[in-house]
């Protein structure tokens, strides 16, 4: 194996060298050579054996990806354990679209979707809910432990992953996740490493009200970029313990770096698991200083583009779910929607408000006694990815609000928070 610089076990040598088959072989090759761009001296095991893929939508274009999947499928090659993956696009019963919205969506944005399916279940993907972004919720059960060793993709499902729950995984790419979960096996570097999990940047709160997650997770990511932030303060607001609570507001906020960054993984002192057991061992000597005020905050929230053709009008549609929302984010959303309708004397919400969560999740909402009250408000409950209905270049004609610094990164949607999204939704219009 001259031309490769990883080492091999015997019985890994034997795949790349057709043991199991042509169509393993070219996995494996893959897969070494990805780990050879980056160093990687050997294999390590998946220790976490149900996988995350990134690409779950059956755009026609994607022709490489469909043969390779239809070449694992003939091999008869499956995942070593099961697989979740990103959100389906469209869902026309829920987020309704106009005759010719859809015809671009069937015909020319997502034509093998249904295909792309079946081809999913063929290779191993859990069930027919397996469809999120955010697979660690525990309606989904797709949790990995502080050490497991991941095979994913999905920047916001990575980061969440590494950061929040201490299990290490690389920002993989489409096909790879699917690769290192079919051999059980990924390269060793990177964020798999502790050297690689150190952070180089060493960031301070000093703001005078818990900050938007949104808003923080981007003014970190736009300036330490694919690096690892250590931040100090943000405990004080959130407190040492992981609840459902923090753990929603560390989802968002890792989305945030993660899109408006390449951040993999970020420590928190005192609340993530690494940083509660290893604390400041976990910061580089040479860790560079970034100080965020409210008034760097400001200026962050200032500075993002408004891509609408007027961008005086007002809002037509809101997405609130990107990553998708917890359950308790949706209980929450019920009662404050319930609660600005009453103060402003309306029956219904005053745009088209739509929230996106797992299936699971959604499953769980719906036997809730939250969900009539949410559906009383005239809002939506779906589990499309809001970006994927956002390719359409169509949709921008809705001028699309949303609370998601990663929708607002992808797409030409306003970024708004929280109180002002909840204004314009029941009619009392962003706060002065």
């Amino acid at each position: 194996m001259a031309e490769y610089k990883m080492r091999l076990t015997g019985e890994q040598q034997a795949i790349l060298d057709g043991a199991q088959g042509e169509t393993m072989a070219k996995v494996m090759k893959t897969v070494v050579m990805f780990g050879d761009i980056f160093g990687a001296k050997r294999l390590v095991p998946v220790t976490h054996k149900s996988g995350h893929l990134v690409t779950s939508f059956g755009i026609g274009l994607l022709k490489p990806l469909y043969k390779t999947m239809d070449e694992l499928i003939d091999a008869g090659i499956k995942v070593q354990g099961d697989f979740t993956v990103d959100p389906r696009p469209i869902d026309y019963k829920n987020v309704k679209c106009s005759p010719l919205e859809k015809l671009l969506f069937n015909k020319l944005l997502y034509s093998r979707q249904n295909d792309y399916e079946q081809q999913l279940q063929k290779v191993g993907i859990k069930n027919k809910n397996g469809f999120t972004c955010a697979c660690y919720l525990p309606e989904v059960g797709n949790t990995p432990k502080e050490g497991n060793i991941l095979s994913w993709a999905e920047s916001s499902a990575v980061v969440f992953a590494n950061s929040v729950l201490g299990a290490r995984c690389n920002r993989n790419s489409g096909m790879l996740d699917l690769f290192g979960s079919v051999l059980g096996l990924v390269p060793e570097f990177g964020l798999l490493t502790d050297e690689g999990r150190k952070a180089s940047w060493r960031v301070t709160l000093k703001t005078t009200r818990k900050p938007t997650a949104q808003v923080l997770g981007s003014a970190i990511g736009m300036r330490v970029m694919e690096a690892v932030p250590y931040v100090f303060g943000l405990d004080e607001y959130l407190g040492t313990e992981l609840n459902d609570e923090t753990m929603a507001y560390l989802k968002d906020f890792g989305a945030a770096t993660a899109s408006n960054g390449a951040v993999g993984l970020y420590h928190i002192n005192n609340l993530t698991p690494e940083a509660k057991r290893l604390g400041e061992e976990l910061i580089r000597p040479d860790a560079k200083e970034y100080i965020i005020d409210d008034a760097e905050l400001e200026r962050v929230m200032q500075s993002y583009p408004v891509m609408w053709k007027n961008p005086a009008a007002k809002p037509g549609m809101c997405f609130i779910g990107c990553p998708h929302a917890s359950f308790g984010q949706l209980k929450e959303w019920t009662e404050n929607i319930e609660s600005g309708l009453r103060d402003t004397g309306r029956k219904a919400v005053s745009i088209t408000t739509i929230f996106t969560t797992a299936p699971d999740v959604a499953e769980a909402f719906r036997q809730s006694e939250y969900y009539p009250r949410l559906m009383a408000t005239g809002a939506k409950l779906t589990s499309i990815c809001p970006l994927m209905y956002t390719n359409n270049p169509l949709t921008k004609k809705h001028n699309i609000a949303t609370n998601s610094n990663k929708l607002r990164t992808y797409s030409a949607s306003r970024f708004y928070e929280d109180a002002d999204l909840l204004g314009i939704i029941v009619g009392k219009g962003e706060r002065k």
